[in-house]
């Protein structure tokens, strides 16, 4: 069952060639004895998933029509709410809660009869580029169980890589869904902000989140996009705008399509072998009929400062909510300020106090001119190097990662040199434009490198069309890791 597709599967099951059912126990075992191994999922929605999948052969059993992703097993991050059903962030100070409400996406893909079979591992709060700033436990890489599985959305890229999951969500502040996507060797993609509702997700910086799907092939992830995309009146900053068909245009090929390649993305800092595989991507592309021009975006080395002055600014906002008052860790205390102390002391893992105080500080009197404000005056000139780029370009092309998969506890000690992980990513974040990861080969050691791809604002059916013709003329995304 691991070795189809999403596509395979939902086809299957319409056809009555297997059942729903039979997908979810299959989904069920090969999570019971493999996710032991990379410790993707914090937890197991085993009753839950079972009647979902029961309830999409009774409506074929009755010749009913059923969704776009019906019988289809995904891994839902546990930053995204379900109601009645833990969803904690991967933090102590949520431990156990049961949010009251549903997130957007999680209402989408059950109304579109996929069967979500857990909630699954992330860094802390969304805060970290290799899950292992989990409160609970960090998930390894399943192509060499020593290294990390980048993140924030960790869990979610090791249960598709591992073969638990065709389809995953996850979400994307910086880099949190192509980052994994790139270190497991899948396909992740970054919408652009807008497209899909935020409504139910736990906020870490609201400017700069997003939810995307992850998948094995960027069919797979379109048809996931297809199901969450659209307007939701609940999210006042998702658009009323058409959603195009994104599976439709995807096999119509990229000839004339012009890919830029940013000089920035390319020079120092940047492993060699991922380098390599980068620059056979472009030729693959290249041969497929797009044209490759040279394109600058100026203001790239001050992406990283301008991303972690705006995203912990808004990150300590946010988490103030979290005070042991209303939900949550309350801890015992002699009165209400030590309360706050002593819950927020508990409950916050140490990553996720660094950014709150990098953010207070950036936040507080005397400061905010000099780094908040300045930091979003910054943020416009990113935003007006890629508008210009995009007047020579219809795609710009980036390796996705510096590197692959680094080894547990590496940078762990080094902040900067974490963040570090995400030089590539964040600036289409801090843009809002879309971007999708690919997988384009491995390194020496038989570590997955990811392609990155940058499109125009709403544009994603560009993105999809020039990932898919890339996945068309190479079969990178076909490799799967030896688990047992």
């Amino acid at each position: 069952m691991r070795e189809l597709s999403a596509k395979q599967i939902h086809e299957k099951i319409i056809a009555k060639e297997i059942t729903a059912t039979a997908v979810c126990e299959a989904a069920l075992q090969r999570i019971h004895s493999t996710d032991s191994q990379v410790k993707a999922f914090l937890a197991v929605d085993e009753q839950g998933a079972l009647a979902a999948a029961k309830a999409v052969d009774r409506k074929l059993a009755k010749n009913e029509p059923v969704g776009p992703l019906a019988g289809v097993p995904i891994a839902l991050k546990d930053n995204l709410c379900t109601k009645g059903f833990p969803t904690t962030c991967a933090s102590k100070i949520l431990a156990g809660w049961k949010p009251p409400y549903q997130a957007t996406v999680v209402e989408r893909v059950r109304a579109a009869d996929a069967v979500p079979v857990g909630k699954v591992n992330m860094d802390e709060f969304a805060m970290g580029s290799s899950c292992e700033n989990s409160a609970f436990f960090p998930s390894n890489n399943p192509w060499n169980q020593e290294c990390v599985s980048g993140g924030s959305s960790g869990g979610s890229a090791v249960a598709v890589a591992s073969g638990m999951v065709p389809l995953a969500l996850g979400s994307d502040t910086g880099g949190s869904i192509r980052q994994p996507a790139s270190l497991c060797g899948i396909v992740g993609i970054k919408p652009t902000y807008g497209r899909v509702s935020r409504y139910g997700l736990i906020a870490y910086a609201s400017s700069l989140d997003q939810i995307g799907p992850l998948a094995q092939s960027v069919e797979d992830a379109a048809m996931l996009l297809q199901v969450i995309a659209g307007c939701d009146q609940k999210d006042s900053t998702c658009t009323d705008m058409a959603v195009p068909n994104y599976t439709e245009q995807m096999q119509s090929g990229i000839k004339g399509l012009t890919i830029g390649l940013p000089q920035e993305y390319f020079s120092e800092g940047l492993d060699p072998e991922v380098k390599a595989a980068v620059e056979q991507a472009k030729q693959v592309l290249q041969d497929a009929g797009a044209r490759l021009v040279e394109v600058t975006l100026p203001h790239t080395e001050y992406s990283l400062a301008t991303y972690y002055l705006i995203a912990t600014a808004e990150a300590s906002s946010n988490l103030a909510r979290y005070d042991g008052v209303q939900y949550g860790l309350r801890a015992e205390a002699d009165n209400l300020i030590a309360m706050y102390k002593a819950t927020r002391a508990q409950g916050f893992g140490a990553e996720v106090k660094r950014r709150i105080m990098l953010g207070t500080y950036a936040l507080s009197a005397g400061y905010y001119d000099a780094y908040y404000k300045k930091a979003l005056q910054v943020r416009t000139l990113i935003q007006r190097d890629f508008t210009e780029a995009f007047n020579k370009c219809d795609i710009i092309l980036t390796p996705t990662s510096p590197t692959v998969a680094f080894r547990r506890g590496e940078k762990t000690e080094d902040p900067l040199a974490m963040y570090l992980s995400d030089i590539y990513t964040i600036s289409a974040n801090l843009t809002g434009l879309p971007g999708i990861s690919i997988p384009c080969g491995f390194n020496s050691e038989g570590l997955p490198i990811g392609l990155q791809l940058i499109g125009k604002v709403f544009d994603e059916q560009m993105l999809l069309r020039t990932a898919q013709t890339y996945q068309s003329h190479t079969d990178w995304h076909t490799k799967r890791p030896i688990l047992a």
